[in-house]
């Protein structure tokens, strides 16, 4: 029987974070992401040249909501972000450290530029993985301190984000300025997904320098609705629609563990140092086969599953790493 194969006429472009010292940054290596012809890991009809990757994520300070099987991943080094993406890298495997400067929030610490540089060049400092960067994502803040990371990273080739539709000129201008790529964040809606991509693209950046984050529902939070319309952004950049033909990110430690089935003592739901990691990886596994590219997660337990899950879907094809 022959197979029916769809015929796809865009590919989703590429997108590297990291720069080795051949680059003139101090990673150990860089990580591709993007490129595929067609849709999640149905190698018989296209290309799938760069594995979806995990990144493991990082606080700049000590979190106030961790649940218990977090707490005990993490509490020894949460209180240093260098310290906590070394645990992550060594004793965990992360391939990317996803840093979220969640202190320079106002309901927080509402600490400023200078802070954030010392967080970010602590974990620079401390591994040479690629690194993902995110703002509080209030806009004041995001200005002030990722156009101030911005400068602490130049020439690493980190991810930023995010920049939105109302707010992501000055992010641009910066990552611009110093090498870095873009996320590009929408409210699960792709007319404003494009928009935002269009905006950015429009400054100047190219499309090779962006990252699309749609925002996501953790698993019975609304995971339905995020998963099409990052379905349907998916076939529209196969067939054509090269703003939208971008990598997608999804931050799925902090959607999953948002929600109660993950994190609340319930004897009749199961042992709660398994259940939450299991929220998260399947979490993780639903978006992965609506096409995400980066997913950022939190428990060991929940990234060694997803990364199987991976090496499996992907025939156990190396992940798209160059070397220093």
């Amino acid at each position: 029987m022959e197979i029916f194969k769809e015929k796809w006429s865009t590919a989703v472009s590429k997108v590297t974070i990291g720069a080795t010292s051949a680059e003139g940054g101090t990673r150990d290596y860089s990580i591709t992401v993007g490129g595929e012809t067609t849709l999640p890991f149905l190698h018989f009809e296209g290309e799938i040249p760069c594995p979806p990757v995990i990144a493991m994520e990082v606080l700049d300070m000590i979190p106030g909501e961790f649940p218990d099987p977090l707490k005990a991943c993490f509490e020894d080094v949460w209180d240093d972000p260098g310290k906590w993406a070394k645990k992550c890298v060594e004793q965990y495997g992360a391939k990317i450290i996803c840093l979220k400067l969640i202190s320079s929030h106002p309901d927080e610490k509402n600490s400023g530029a200078a802070e954030a540089r010392a967080a970010v060049r602590k974990v620079l400092d401390s591994v040479k993985v690629p690194l993902i960067i995110l703002g509080p994502g209030v806009a004041d803040k995001d200005n002030e301190v990722l156009a101030a990371v911005s400068q602490e990273a130049v020439g690493e080739k980190c991810l930023l984000g995010t920049a939105v539709q109302d707010n992501y000129k000055t992010l641009v201008a910066s990552a611009m300025a110093d090498g870095h790529s873009v996320i590009g964040e929408s409210p699960i809606d792709i007319n404003i997904a494009k928009q935002v991509n269009i905006l950015i693209n429009d400054m100047g950046l190219p499309l090779d320098r962006v990252v699309m984050y749609p925002t996501t529902g953790g698993l019975g939070y609304g995971i339905e609705y995020s998963y099409s319309i990052m379905e349907r952004s998916r076939l529209a950049a196969l067939t054509g629609d090269k703003t939208l033909a971008v990598p997608i990110i999804c931050l799925i430690g902090q959607e999953a563990w948002r929600a109660k089935e993950a994190k609340a003592e319930n004897p009749a739901w199961g042992d709660l140092v398994k259940r939450g990691p299991v929220w998260e990886a399947v979490t993780a596994l639903t978006f992965l086969q609506a096409g995400a590219d980066i997913l950022v997660m939190r428990h060991p337990d929940a990234v060694a599953v997803v990364q199987k899950a991976i090496d499996d879907l992907m025939g156990k094809k190396v992940a798209a790493v160059t070397a220093r």
